[in-house]
């Protein structure tokens, strides 16, 4: 397929996307719950995909009380996730390739995810990539996260690029509501969510994978 403009620049999210992290985060959240005798519905943590932490717990908070344990919660699934991390998280299908493709392009990229600058570092630190990128925007580099479209614009603004000449690559429908209000042109890869009429609404492209990202901008 071809896309609107010409692509200047692209603007990656980070877990789900560059990195196998939902899951991860999925199952250390239904592990910690279990530990404390509750249930946690996978429809629960599929609200929370793409959302900042402040929001995320408030849909933890929503769900089992506004007594919950949230900040113990938290601390517990933070250690299994670290130990995840110190393991190694592998990198999703294509990433490699995909940036090595920008490269011989001389395409300027940018992250721009909902997690902290420790946690870019945590996640994708042992892959090596995080030099490959032109700017990291994470938590506290803007006032307001996804849905909101601040986190993308404020990418573009680094790369010095026009939001709508960007190329914006997502997993999460938060996430694409962000980089589609950004002025974006964004193409989802599915994860742990399924594209949405609303999702195909928004996107350019819906991506079995970053192999097809690659083969589109090729």
């Amino acid at each position: 397929m071809s896309l609107p403009r010409p692509v200047r620049a692209v603007v990656f999210d980070m877990d789900g996307l560059l990195c196998d992290t939902e899951a991860v985060y999925r199952d250390a959240m239904i592990a910690t719950a279990a530990e404390r005798g509750h249930d946690f519905p996978l429809s629960l943590f599929q609200s929370m995909v793409g959302l900042p932490a402040e929001a995320s717990d408030g849909q933890v908070l929503e769900h089992f009380g506004q007594d919950y344990p949230v900040a113990a919660f938290n601390a517990r699934v933070g250690e299994r996730v670290a130990a995840a991390c110190e393991a190694g998280i592998p990198l999703k299908a294509g990433v490699a390739e995909l940036l090595d493709h920008l490269d011989a392009l001389a395409l300027p990229r940018a992250i721009a995810t909902s997690s902290s600058h420790r946690s870019v570092q945590a996640h994708l630190g042992l892959s090596g990539i995080i030099p490959r990128f032109q700017a990291i925007v994470a938590r506290g580099d803007y006032a307001r996260g996804k849905p909101e479209p601040e986190p993308f614009l404020t990418a573009a603004e680094r790369l010095g690029v026009a939001p709508e000449d960007c190329l914006a690559l997502e997993d999460s429908h938060n996430g694409v509501r962000a980089a589609s209000s950004a002025g974006m042109m964004t193409v989802m890869v599915p994860d742990l969510l399924a594209a949405t009429d609303e999702m195909h609404r928004l996107c350019v492209l819906i991506a079995r994978d970053l192999h097809e990202v690659w083969a589109m901008l090729r």
